[in-house]
């Protein structure tokens, strides 16, 4: 899952990966729901993280 995406990336990558608008990537990631950190002024977030969101996401949609 996500193997063309660095193992860090930006917002714009995980808008990218999730097909969604660059605005709703910031929102998940200020609400905490994908953990962030900042680094040179940009939050990057793992692809471990995403992956994680992603498959509490699946789970949740299940039941």
């Amino acid at each position: 899952m996500f193997e063309t995406f660095d193992d860090i990336m930006t917002i714009e990558e995980l808008a990218e990966a999730l097909k969604i608008g660059a605005c709703q990537a910031y929102k998940i990631v200020r609400t905490g729901k994908i953990p962030a950190f900042k680094e040179g002024g940009s939050r990057k977030i793992t692809k471990h993280a995403l992956t994680a969101y992603v498959l509490d996401r699946s789970r949740q949609n299940q039941h």
